[in-house]
């Protein structure tokens, strides 16, 4: 199924080491090709080894056929941001706290490794969102992401007032601590801990959840996936604004600007494990009540 498989490993975490190690000895016992991202390949030599073969990430998406992301849930995100283009498959091996989108355990990655490269697992395609920052009619900066779009003060202890409108139509106008914009994979992130639902990831639609809204009446609100969403920021504000994609990626807002995002038109085919159950992880990573 897979000839050849990249890795990536982030350097943030000294568990991403030893793992990552691990990961290249199984391949090249298991006989298969891979290669190491330029930025990850002194953590998988071994003494008196071989070099390993290395290429830059985006060369990953063109030569290889699977990624391997060892890391937490963080690291994933950012490899799917990089790797969007190129619509390789992703698999996660968790080394971060939650594990929602790596959850291939350390304690058995060679078995469930295997698995998988023998052809045994599940295929989650998830959605991303494109927003662009308007300013004079003209885009000045843009993003992607797999999680969430969040509109947000630079001052976190001050309100933001913003409009939204989806497909042309008025929704609202209203002050808040910020406005998250999630995708279903987001639904269960920061989207959760403001209030917002939990959107199954087979399902088309975008989350849209106010943070800590002035009005208590605005509850998060979810629409079709399809949705063109658009929100201006006004320029009485008092408080300068900032975007950030997935909680990496920052983008500097202007009185004055409006914020557009919608679906993009590239999904990540994120692999599983073949027992993966959506609501099993939900029970394990949220401690939901188990009979």
């Amino acid at each position: 199924m897979f000839k050849r498989v990249g890795i990536i490993g982030f350097l943030d975490n000294p568990l991403v080491v030893e793992t990552v190690k691990r990961l290249a000895a199984f391949l090249d016992r298991s006989g298969f090709d891979y290669l190491i991202e330029e930025g990850t390949k002194n953590l998988a030599r071994q003494p008196n080894q071989a070099p390993v073969k290395t290429a830059e990430r985006s060369k990953l998406g063109e030569n290889c056929d699977l990624v391997i992301v060892v890391g937490g849930d963080g690291s994933m995100l950012h490899a799917a941001r990089d790797l969007a283009a190129y619509r390789i498959p992703l698999l996660g091996i968790n080394r971060g706290r939650l594990g929602f989108l790596t959850d291939i355990s350390p304690t058995h990655l060679e078995t469930q490794v295997a698995d998988v490269l023998a052809g045994h697992y599940v295929v989650s395609p998830r959605f991303l969102l494109e927003c662009e920052l308007i300013r004079d009619g003209k885009c000045v900066d843009q993003g992607l992401a797999l999680n969430d779009v969040v509109l947000q003060p630079t001052a976190s202890i001050r309100m933001i007032e913003f409009s939204l409108s989806i497909d042309s139509q008025y929704v609202y106008t209203q002050r808040a601590d910020g406005l998250i914009i999630c995708t279903p994979t987001g639904s269960t992130a920061y989207a959760l801990s403001g209030g917002g639902p939990i959107l199954h990831p087979a399902i088309e639609a975008i989350g849209i959840v106010p943070i800590n809204p002035h009005t208590l009446s605005n509850r998060p609100i979810v629409v079709s996936a399809n949705s063109r969403l658009v929100v201006d920021i006004p320029s009485t504000n008092n408080v300068q604004a900032q975007v950030v994609c997935d909680g990496q990626r920052h983008l500097v807002a202007m009185l004055g600007d409006q914020l557009r995002v919608q679906r993009h038109a590239t999904e990540v085919q994120l692999i599983h494990p073949r027992e993966h159950d959506f609501y099993r992880t939900c029970r394990t990573k949220l401690n939901w009540a188990n009979d």
